[in-house]
């Protein structure tokens, strides 16, 4: 932290997500144990058995919605609004907690919980309601063709034409809660650091791909990250 920046990019992971309350995606307490991830988050799952997915995101809405945003999330807030960057977040996590914290710029690379897209006529909307095979969609009115806008294993990935962007124009990436072994998000901060970025990882101890990391802050994001965007903010 010894220059100022100009294009931020932040990448969040279960990690960020976890100090709301929310489990991460395979941790002991994971919201997934009580169903098989093929099952549920997968393309030829989807298609044979729309009605158990569907089951588990009508269960899976109402615990995201009871999760409110921490100190790291507000902590983002204040460096978009105080510090004289392009702050983007890049975020694997499919709550809404970056927004309803008052972030700005947020990417979903894996979808939002919160929306769904009608696979008849391409329209995607906002939904808390429970969703049936026998829901039509709003827009054309077709019934069964309603998938989670979630990014199933055999989909591709949102948002990467300006993530990679994002990436390749980025003097600071900030990684926080994520264990760098999912890809290719494992890989944005090579891509990063290639481009001459200055790299901090935010976790709970070393992950797999510590060496691509200038600088390693471990500990709960919530008491790290306020007090890292803090320091920052003298500096400008």
């Amino acid at each position: 932290m010894n220059k100022s920046y100009q294009n931020i990019v932040i990448l969040t992971g279960a990690g960020i997500s976890a100090e709301s309350g929310l489990a991460t995606f395979r941790g002991a307490n994971g919201l997934w144990n009580n169903y098989n991830v093929q099952d549920v988050a997968s393309v030829e799952g989807f298609a044979r058995n729309p009605t158990l997915v569907h089951q588990f995101y009508n269960e899976l809405r109402p615990e995201i919605l009871k999760a409110k945003p921490n100190a790291a999330h507000l902590a983002i807030t204040k460096l978009q609004k105080e510090y004289a960057a392009n702050v983007s977040i890049i975020t694997q996590n499919v709550d809404t907690l970056h927004e309803q914290a008052g972030n700005e710029n947020v990417y979903h690379i894996h979808g939002q919980f919160d929306q769904y897209v009608c696979l008849n006529c391409g329209h995607i909307f906002h939904n808390l309601n429970d969703i049936t095979p026998q829901t039509p969609c709003p827009y054309c009115l077709v019934k069964g063709r309603l998938k989670p806008n979630i990014v199933f294993f055999g989909e591709n990935l949102l948002y990467m034409d300006k993530v990679e962007t994002l990436l390749e124009t980025c003097d600071l990436f900030l990684s926080i809660g994520t264990s760098g072994t999912v890809f290719p998000a494992a890989n944005f901060v090579q891509i990063a650091k290639k481009n001459k970025a200055e790299t901090y990882e935010f976790t709970l101890e070393e992950t797999s791909n510590n060496f691509f990391f200038d600088h390693h802050i471990y500990g709960k994001a919530g008491e790290t990250f306020p007090d890292f965007v803090l320091e920052l903010l003298k500096r400008t």
